[in-house]
């Protein structure tokens, strides 16, 4: 058995025939994937600006959606780039919130509003014990990631926390004050208080009417989760900034399942390797009839719009900038660098050495753009808004923006 198929193999699995039986927005993320990297997604045509040359090269584009296995390492990168300026000199702690499986039926049918919930639960259980003066008495920062999956492709929503020791007070930097920076919080404490405020907040959404709730009874669920101990997961803190972003970027743009994970794809069906945390992560392998297995990716397809990484307390969006000038200030760090925005090619370049600017025929000469060739279907999206905008203009209204399609 091989150790991973290509990428094409993966590529062709997701047109199988059993995706027609899904929902139509699994349909259309699976089609963005089928087809990333081929010429349904457009093209750039480039040739060699070489005299003696004039080597021609067509580079497609790709699909850019960030459940695909071929796209998110570039955006990886930068987004790491962008945090490492953010960074300060305090310990970093790594905290993991999840939900007991009673709740996965009734997650699946309303995956925004519990996804939500799940976020608020979590920054309000760290937020609430950071301002505690037994603590920290300050406001942390906290970035979290949301994770659906486990090893073996079962929904496991949950997420991922990086905590700083550190905090803020009325605009005043409060360091840590645990000087061995063993743990952040008591694990039981966090526990109680996270399943206090996700039940609490469940309720509410029941009592409101904004859940979908068809077969679910709803009040013995609560009940028989209310009696279980909530998993709460705190490792032990980082030991350095660098750790930090390294740590970040594994979970940030990570996706259920990667080709390098999987064996052997048959006509009918797919094995792949996972660990087994359930007895100490040994690792096994499992084999899905091709429809179970597209079926069980389709479950970590997020909401479409959904945001899986955000941000609390002092790393919250909202004046960022300017609070972390401030603390700086007061740490003697200097000044916060500017975020800068690397070329891909010049990532490629760093990351791999290969220069893909250079002919690859000659190898002296320079590849140069020649033209883009956009998909048929955003052609006439284009179109279309063309229409509407001129029609609109001659109406006196303003016109709609047309976004152009997104380039490799």
């Amino acid at each position: 058995m091989s150790e991973a198929i290509t990428a094409q193999a993966l590529q062709a699995l997701f047109a199988d025939s059993s995706i027609a039986h899904l929902h139509e927005y699994p349909q259309w993320v699976f089609g963005q994937l089928h087809r990333c990297h081929t010429a349904a997604m457009g093209m750039h045509h480039y040739r060699c600006n070489s005299a003696t040359c004039g080597h021609r090269h067509i580079q497609y584009h790709s699909c850019g959606n960030r459940h695909c296995p071929n796209c998110g390492g570039m955006k990886r990168a930068q987004w790491i780039d962008n945090l490492k300026v953010q960074l300060l000199p305090t310990a970093y702690y790594h905290v993991v919130f999840t939900l007991p499986h009673e709740f996965h039926a009734l997650i699946l049918g309303n995956r925004v509003k519990l996804y939500k919930l799940l976020f608020d639960a979590a920054s309000q259980t760290l937020l609430q014990l950071s301002q505690h003066p037994d603590y920290l008495g300050a406001t942390c920062g906290i970035t979290m990631v949301l994770h659906t999956w486990g090893q073996d492709l079962s929904f496991h929503p949950h997420v991922h926390c990086i905590v700083s020791g550190g905090g803020i007070k009325a605009g005043k930097w409060i360091a840590a004050k645990r000087a061995n920076s063993k743990f952040l919080f008591p694990v039981k404490a966090m526990q109680t208080m996270y399943k206090g405020i996700y039940l609490s907040g469940l309720r509410k959404l029941l009592a409101a009417g904004c859940l979908k709730t068809t077969g679910i009874n709803t009040g013995q669920l609560i009940k028989k989760a209310g009696y279980k101990k909530w998993n709460v997961y705190a490792k032990s803190p980082f030991s350095h900034a660098g750790t930090v972003v390294e740590y970040l970027g594994r979970y940030t743009h990570k996706i259920a399942i990667t080709r390098h994970r999987i064996l052997s794809i048959t006509d009918t069906s797919v094995t792949f390797k996972y660990k087994d945390y359930a007895v100490g992560a040994v690792q096994k392998t499992m084999t899905l009839s091709r429809a179970e297995f597209l079926r069980r990716l389709a479950l970590h397809f997020l909401p479409r719009g959904f945001v899986k990484i955000r941000h609390y307390g002092y790393m919250q969006n909202h004046g960022k900038a300017e609070r972390l000038r401030s603390i700086r200030k007061q740490l003697h760090l200097g000044p916060l660098p500017p975020q800068v925005i690397v070329p891909a090619a010049q990532r490629l370049l760093e990351q791999t050495g290969t220069d893909i600017t250079q002919c690859p025929q000659c190898k002296t000469g320079k590849m140069e753009l020649l033209y883009i060739e956009y998909p048929k279907s955003d052609c006439a999206k284009l179109l279309v808004r063309s229409c509407i905008d001129q029609q609109a203009s001659a109406q006196g209204q303003m016109p709609a923006r047309a976004s152009p399609a997104p380039l490799s």
